[in-house]
């Protein structure tokens, strides 16, 4: 071959080339393609040379797994690691006032009464618990509960949609449901896990709550859960309740319809006040609005009959689209309900978390509960002797003391004690001298035999900045009256109670 012809060896070499090609089984076809493609668009002929070069890289490209490679270690090596870590904790660490507040916490030995006995033996006089109508020393529930023991057993031991529904569940819906007026009822196993699952199983993503901002823990996380977009409205105040419906219809004027919900207590927990029922009621009919109404402190306290706020506000229950209350506390048994349509109730049956995924009630409680329902039903003088007793400690508190108040209404069974603002400003106390002072005064009653308890607040997010931390409620003193004791036993508790606040305030400087 001659090379002193470069062009011309060339032409040679690919003339060469292009014969061996021609050679190959399905070159004319492939030249042919490539011609007619690149004339016809160019475009295409570079997508699939690029095509064809990432084809052949990746089946030439070397081949790796998707597995770690894994460290053998040896035993010493193990040891020394797993001696190393620390885990983090689930909960902070206690303050230091938390921590005198535990090693000074009472501890009940036997039946929750009006007269308790404390581990160290000594016995006291018990207005810390919710047994308002001192049902838990009936003997005939007692007798009752037995008899439904020794019949169903213990517990159903499975949810209410699988096997867990008994005769007895039936019968305590048809009777909640017949005391309150409404169309249907539906029963949960657990108190505080009511209120908190019916919120998420009506209100999703997208949906608008507007909220009371003093309400209980329960409802909060409730409506954490649901994720839907949330407006709050300063507390029990219809005005400016009005001014966040209106603000929200004009926003969602031209907007997709979505599920609006008002959600606000019966009977406040951390303040002790009522709502403005008819009035809420008037407003949700204005602005279409859905109400959720948690009674969980009202049903078996306020009304004639304990029927809660609609009783004692001369509402129809069939007003509120949704009613949830508690089984326990006044009626001295467990669980909680949601009253309303039959559409609600059904709706919640398959799709309320707590009530599917939950053990149902036991047999023994349910039928706690309807006894206690009908007792208040038939037998209306359990509610007037229990608010003589209220009245008598209000009377020994409020008007007597010159450093608490009580912001709780007449008729409420738990008494809620707070420092007057002048009494605050005075003595320039914060929100950490107030909660210690209660607790000296707990420890002070407890010292002269009656027992009684602080509100305790909610959890507070440290993550979030503190104007967004939501509502905290005042540190407050918590009375919980009963019937179980007389009118005098109830005068010298509250005279107790008041020389304890008047004791402390005077020791701080």
């Amino acid at each position: 071959m001659d090379f002193s012809d470069p062009q011309g060896t060339a032409m040679r070499f690919f003339n060469d080339a292009s014969a061996h090609f021609q050679k190959l089984p399905g070159s004319a076809i492939l030249l042919r393609y490539i011609k007619s493609s690149y004339q016809n668009d160019p475009a295409r002929s570079a997508i699939e040379l690029f095509l064809v070069i990432f084809a052949i890289r990746y089946l030439l490209a070397p081949t790796y797994s998707t597995q770690k490679s894994k460290v053998s270690l040896t035993d010493q090596e193990i040891d020394e690691l797993v001696d190393e870590w620390t885990p983090e904790p689930l909960v902070a660490a206690p303050t230091q006032f938390e921590e005198l507040e535990n090693e000074k916490r009472p501890v009940l030995v036997g039946p929750t009464g009006p007269k308790s006995k404390l581990s160290n033996g000594r016995t006291v006089t018990n207005l810390a618990s919710y047994n308002f109508y001192n049902f838990i020393a009936n003997e005939e529930l007692k007798e009752k509960a037995i008899k439904t023991l020794r019949k169903y057993g213990v517990g159903p031991c499975g949810p209410p949609g699988f096997y867990g529904t008994q005769d007895v569940h039936i019968q305590t819906e048809a009777d909640v449901a017949a005391h309150l007026g409404t169309p249907a009822c539906i029963i949960y196993a657990q108190s505080f896990s009511t209120i908190s699952s019916v919120i998420p199983s009506f209100s999703k993503r997208g949906d608008i709550i507007v909220a009371d901002k003093a309400v209980n823990f329960a409802v909060r996380k409730g409506i954490q859960i649901s994720r839907s977009t949330v407006r709050w409205y300063e507390h029990n105040d219809m005005e400016d309740l009005e001014r966040v419906l209106q603000n929200i219809t004009k926003e969602q004027a031209k907007k997709p319809l979505t599920r609006r919900f008002i959600i606000t207590e019966g009977l406040f927990e951390n303040i002790g006040d009522v709502v403005n029922l008819p009035k809420l009621i008037e407003l949700k009919l204005r602005y279409k609005f859905r109400l959720i109404l948690d009674e969980t402190w009202s049903y078996g306290v306020l009304g004639r009959t304990g029927r809660g706020v609609t009783e004692a506000q001369n509402v129809d229950a069939r007003e509120v689209d949704m009613i949830i209350g508690s089984l326990a506390g006044p009626l001295c048994a467990a669980g909680g309900f949601c009253a309303g349509t039959e559409e609600v109730v059904e709706h919640q049956r398959i799709s309320s978390a707590s009530y599917t995924y939950s053990a149902a009630l036991p047999a023994l409680l349910s039928t706690t509960a309807s006894e206690t329902i009908t007792m208040l039903q038939e037998q209306p003088e359990i509610l007037t002797g229990l608010r003589e007793n209220i009245k008598a400690m209000r009377a020994m508190l409020d008007p007597r003391s010159d450093w608490v108040k009580c912001t709780s209404i007449v008729d409420n069974p738990i008494l809620l004690l707070v420092l007057k603002p002048e009494v605050i400003a005075s003595k320039n106390l914060s929100l950490e001298d107030q909660n210690q002072l209660f607790q000296d005064v707990v420890d002070e009653c407890i010292a002269n035999g009656v027992l009684i308890t602080r509100l305790r607040s909610m959890p507070v997010d440290l993550g979030v900045h503190p104007r967004d931390r939501g509502w905290q409620p005042q540190p407050t003193l918590k009375v919980c009256v009963t019937s179980g004791l007389t009118k005098k036993e109830t005068e010298k508790a509250g005279t107790v109670i008041r020389h304890a606040v008047t004791k402390m305030i005077s020791r701080r400087k």
